[in-house]
């Protein structure tokens, strides 16, 4: 018979895939015309959000669900070069590993692998609990890696898996960036997933249990109060992971200028400092514990590979 301790082991992982799935149908492919306009375009109506804001930095989060999807997106100011962040992420030949090297900043990315078949390119990532374990106590999902468009001043990428656990399905995130003055890049990062009823109950169990009290980034009305709170629920947690692969992403490429022997114990620094800014929302670990568990992982994933 399983434990309690178990059954909560297992709904934490299944949440797990649930957290880290990616976005709906890529929303950039419905766009027609000039897509590096419509994204410029969507830059120049976000002034006031970008200039204004909760964060700290030129920023817009939003949130959105349905009956049984969920999504996530962030608009943000990056202070990098186009070139650098198209070089680093939409790169053909290092593009795939470097993600795996952005991804496994997350707390539930336990290894990541990028190998190319024919045509294709995988990236093979483990999902588990923000706790060191063995690979053979996590999920493994196989993203498919596309760079969907490439052009003067613009690029889109997208990372997808079709099925996971527990009914979940149409895993994806897709990235999509434009140049818009010297040395900055206006990015926009799309993050959902949808799901079955067996997801659905995983999320219930979840928000009743280790999810209770977490909240989001969206401020609502409560209607029994009347005061102003942060959102919880299943919104909550697509906004939580949201920032945190977004600040994964700013971590990364803030860390191109250090010599390479130096750049992912700045990238562990960089993204778990970032993500201390957000304490509310994001804080799940102690600094010692999170690095000791990335050096830990980062090393398995390079002996494996």
């Amino acid at each position: 018979m399983m434990t309690l301790s178990g059954k909560r082991h297992g709904v934490e992982l299944i949440l797990t895939i649930l957290a880290l799935a990616g976005v709906c149908p890529s929303p950039f492919a419905e766009e027609s015309g000039n897509p590096a306009a419509h994204l410029r375009e969507k830059y120049a109506s976000l002034t006031e959000q970008l200039s204004h804001n909760p964060f700290r930095r030129q920023l817009y989060l939003t949130s959105t669900e349905s009956e049984s999807t969920l999504t996530g997106d962030i608009y943000a100011v990056l202070d990098y070069p186009f070139a650098s962040v198209n070089g680093t992420l939409n790169d053909p030949a290092q593009g795939p590993a470097n993600w795996c090297d952005v991804l496994i900043l997350h707390l539930n990315v336990k290894y990541c692998r990028a190998s190319a078949s024919g045509n294709s390119v995988h990236l093979t990532v483990n999902l588990g609990r923000k706790v060191e374990e063995k690979l053979s106590s996590t999920y493994r999902v196989q993203f498919n890696y596309r760079a969907v468009a490439t052009g003067p001043g613009y690029f889109q990428v997208d990372l997808d898996a079709d099925t996971g656990p527990m009914s979940t399905r149409d895993y994806r995130i897709a990235l999509e960036a434009t140049s818009i003055a010297a040395g900055r890049t206006f990015l926009h990062l799309t993050y959902s997933y949808s799901y079955g009823t067996a997801g659905r109950i995983a999320m219930k169990a979840y928000l009743a249990t280790l999810g209770r009290g977490k909240v989001g980034f969206t401020t609502a009305r409560d209607a029994s109060t009347g005061k102003t709170e942060y959102i919880g629920g299943v919104r909550g947690l697509v906004e939580r992971n949201t920032m945190r692969y977004y600040l994964a992403i700013d971590a990364y490429l803030g860390t191109l200028p250090f010599p390479p022997r130096e750049r992912f114990d700045q990238r562990l620094a960089n993204w778990f400092d970032a993500t201390e800014q957000y304490s509310r929302q994001l804080h799940e670990v102690d600094r010692n514990a999170y690095m000791d568990m990335k050096h830990n992982e980062y090393q398995r994933q390079q002996i494996m590979q």
